[in-house]
């Protein structure tokens, strides 16, 4: 990522927290190079299992110019789609958590390495979200080719 990109990417991304500068602050000397920003606001997470999650990603990079912030923990086992706000709480899947209103979500600092979690699509600062629709039918396709090979 580019030094441009990665400040857009931090600004949006701060602008979720109450205090944007607190965030940045805590960006910078924090060891593990993560922040906690509060769901809800600029856009909640829908947490899928890591099974679906980059199979579902693999769809919506097909069919997508760009999806919207996509995050990973380090052990594949869950991957977060950043979607429009309030889309956790009509969300109606098995098997997928919704973080929206109320919930807290570990943050990496865009284009660096960081402990925990990794941006499978990092921010452009834009304000880019995943339709919840598009989501929906990219991980209905993704689950009918895992039923598929097994």
């Amino acid at each position: 990522m580019d030094p441009a990109g990665a400040k857009n990417a931090v600004e949006w991304l701060a602008t979720a927290a109450a205090d944007p500068d607190a965030c940045r602050w805590e960006w910078e000397r924090n060891p593990l190079g993560v922040a906690l920003l509060p769901a809800g606001r600029l856009w909640d997470v829908l947490i899928v299992p890591g099974a679906l999650g980059r199979p579902t990603l693999d769809v919506l990079t097909r069919v997508l110019d760009r999806p919207g912030p996509v995050l990973a923990d380090f052990g594949d086992t869950r991957t977060g789609f950043f979607v429009p706000p309030g889309t956790a709480a009509r969300w109606l899947g098995t098997g997928v958590r919704g973080a929206g209103d109320g919930s807290w979500i570990v943050v990496p600092y865009p284009g660096r390495a960081t402990g925990g979690v990794r941006w499978l699509v990092v921010p452009d600062g834009t304000g880019r979200l995943t339709e919840p629709a598009v989501l929906e039918l990219a991980m209905h396709e993704a689950a009918a080719r895992l039923a598929g090979d097994r």
